[in-house]
């Protein structure tokens, strides 16, 4: 018997992210060497980019990701990737920063959104 999909029903995606103060992330660390050679390296390999630099991610206004906001200065900054191997590694190499996960929902329909204005 075929099975019945509900249309209704979205695929959850799951983001995994590392979170710290912009002045960290983007100032003080090599991340945009990180960014340069991680896309050199996925170009090379053919593979699709499954990482984003977002500053001020929309995510931490979401009422269940409330805490995580409040532990980490603002503003914040973060990489948020389809890859959980990709920001275990990011914490790793970048030590002082937040990690976790997220799947898009009613209170995150845009996971990659920011709040950062364009100057």
């Amino acid at each position: 018997m075929p099975s019945i999909q509900n249309p209704n029903l979205k695929q959850m995606t799951t983001y995994y992210y590392v979170l710290a103060s912009q002045k960290f992330l983007i100032d003080e660390e090599p991340i945009a060497e990180i960014i340069k050679e991680r896309t050199r390296n996925y170009r090379e390999n053919e593979k699709e980019i499954d990482f984003w630099l977002i500053r001020q991610p929309a995510f931490l206004e979401a009422p269940e990701l409330a805490s995580v906001k409040a532990t980490c200065p603002q503003p914040a900054a973060t990489i948020v990737s389809t890859n959980p191997q990709f920001i275990t590694w990011l914490k790793l190499r970048l030590e002082y920063v937040i990690t976790g996960q997220f799947e898009t929902s009613e209170t995150i329909p845009q996971p990659l959104a920011s709040l950062s204005s364009i100057s």
